[in-house]
């Protein structure tokens, strides 16, 4: 449906956007809905774009504040459909200029627009007043001989072809920061523009940056090529106590010794295993992982050590096991704890003589095989309950290595967070933005006792649920959002851009709890619903009791009965 503006029109009300903006002042946060924000004088970004202009040059410091808008616009076009989903085009458009006006940049007239998302048709033009970027150069620059507004163009560009749907291109016509009397912006779908191409170039990497980064990625692909060669694999994380298993590894991999790997479920043990491996001499051998847990008691030794035609009903013919075919490399046992008594006793026969028989044979066969195990459970308390055999334990635990769980890595998280997402938009061929800022800060503070491989569950579920070129939520990534403690208070801004302080109440799912825990009356939480609901609905009781879901009757009587509604 086609929507023109026009000029006596007013904007819709703000409410709804300040409504987003959140002050955690003790923890040193503000809030714009799920994106973390910031307050920077003015002058100081003046100096930057000073520093930058003469570093990089007019032409590539307009290409870099022209994306710097963009990435922001992009982010607020989001934030604008999720705001006015029943609103009209026009209504949801605006709310970009007034996000701009909000926050300080730019207050934004429009002038004309024409916005028809159906057959794709758009024409904008929205008149600026003290400019942000205008007053930069007035200060440190100097009158320009090009128009100044860079980033708010970049925003505008990237906003309006997000809510369009294509791309459109905005371009200053006048700008006061090169002389003009008024700053004034015209905007339309790239093909009516000649030199479209040109302009669009300005929000790709300039050559210097392209060159940059392909001489990274070569250097990077060079890297990972010799890591693998020396066998340096050791998956992601740069925190201390994971490099500290990364060392502690390093040492192990060139000697021969069993190494048994300790760390709770989902901490990454495989991939522990795995560097143990591709660090070793025997790299270019097989590396064979068999999970104990989920093989049958009953053929677990088959599995393991292999089979001859006939030694049981079902074995048709003869079979080799796991540890034949990692002959020559490495075996990763997880859930060793899991093995039988009578495979504890090969495996120890395995681990001295290196030598077994399959099952059903009388013949012994010669291996040479590295064995890694690992264990969410303690072998100690196995051992003590009569479940482990103390000889095996003995010579499985030779070099153990703790593996942190993410908990006490929280600081690899994004790490992690990034390898996942780039690993799901691949799979589901979709990009999102990642995760929020608030989305982000819900990971760091959450206890993950599924570690990593809850970590990328809980990724996979973000990507799956949010469409492309949008952020990531809270709400996206947990089926119910964990309770996540927070004492600090949250101040809210008014629609006259005054600050109300507020103490944080608890999360709704949570209301029964405070209330009980704070000895709030049953009758308090009756009054204070009713009260409530008559000022939304000025005093009109009727009103009142569709919002409760009370009939009047019933409502009345408990206003009258709790003295908020005089005797009739």
């Amino acid at each position: 449906m086609a929507v023109s503006y026009k000029p006596q029109l007013n904007y819709v009300d703000f409410r709804d956007l300040t409504e987003q903006i959140q002050f955690q002042s003790t923890e040193g946060k503000i809030w714009f809905g799920e994106q973390r924000m910031l307050l920077m004088q003015l002058n100081a970004m003046a100096a930057f774009r000073r520093e930058i202009v003469n570093s990089m040059g007019v032409e590539r410091a307009k290409g870099f504040f022209l994306r710097l808008g963009y990435q922001s616009g992009i982010r607020d076009a989001e934030l604008a459909r999720k705001l006015r989903p029943h609103c009209s085009e026009l209504d949801i458009f605006l709310a970009g200029p007034q996000l701009h006006s909000l926050k300080g940049m730019v207050k934004v007239i429009p002038l004309e627009i024409d916005i028809d998302q159906e057959t794709g048709e758009f024409y904008g033009k929205l008149e600026w007043i003290d400019s942000f970027e205008v007053e930069i150069c007035q200060t440190e620059l100097g009158q320009m001989d090009q128009p100044v507004c860079w980033s708010l163009l970049g925003y505008a560009c990237a906003y309006t072809s997000s809510f369009m749907g294509r791309e459109i291109i905005f371009r200053e016509i006048s700008c006061r920061g090169c002389g003009d009397e008024q700053c004034v912006i015209e905007g339309k779908p790239a093909e009516q523009w000649e030199d479209a191409e040109e302009f669009s170039r300005y929000f790709k990497a300039d050559p210097l940056i392209e060159e940059l980064y392909d001489l990274q990625a070569q250097l990077t692909s060079l890297r990972s090529s010799m890591q693998k060669q020396q066998g340096q694999y050791y998956g992601i994380g740069q925190s201390a106590s994971y490099n500290k298993v990364c060392k502690m590894i390093d040492k192990a991999a060139q000697g021969k010794v069993s190494v048994l790997l300790l760390g709770e479920t989902g901490v990454g043990k495989e991939v522990i295993a795995r560097s143990v491996h591709l660090r070793s001499e025997r790299a270019e051998e097989p590396f064979v992982a068999v999970n104990c847990a989920a093989i049958p008691p009953d053929l677990i030794e088959a599995e393991l050590f292999g089979v001859e035609k006939g030694a049981y009903t079902g074995a048709n013919q003869s079979r080799e096991g796991r540890f034949e075919r990692a002959n020559g490399g490495t075996i990763f046992l997880d859930e060793v704890i899991e093995l039988t008594p009578r495979a504890q006793a090969t495996l120890l026969r395995v681990l001295q003589e290196s030598e077994l028989e399959r099952v059903g044979d009388n013949r012994t066969r010669k291996v040479n095989v590295r064995v890694i195990a690992a264990t969410n459970e303690s072998l100690e308390q196995a051992v003590e309950a009569g479940r482990f055999r103390a000889d095996l334990f003995y010579r499985l635990n030779v070099f153990p290595v703790k593996i942190p769980p993410l908990r006490e890595r929280l600081e690899d998280l994004p790490l992690l967070a990034e390898h996942f997402l780039n690993k799901f938009h691949s799979e589901y061929d979709k990009r999102t933005l990642g995760l929020s800022d608030k989305a982000l800060a819900l990971c760091l503070n959450y206890h993950w006792p599924g570690n990593i491989r809850e970590l990328e569950n809980v990724i996979e579920r973000g990507v799956i649920l949010t469409d492309n070129n949008e952020s990531i939520s809270e709400e996206s990534l947990f089926a119910v959002s964990p309770h996540i403690a927070s004492t600090s208070p949250v101040d809210c801004v008014d629609t006259g851009g005054h600050v109300i302080s507020n103490q944080q109440s608890a999360p709704p799912e949570h209301w029964a709890e405070y209330i009980l825990g704070n000895q709030i009356s049953l009758d308090e939480v009756e009054g204070t619903l009713m009260k409530e609901a008559m000022e939304q609905a000025n005093q009109n009781v009727s009103k009142a009791a569709r919002i409760l879901g009370l009939t009047r009757p019933a409502l009345a009587y408990r206003l009258k009965k709790s003295g908020l509604l005089a005797e009739s």
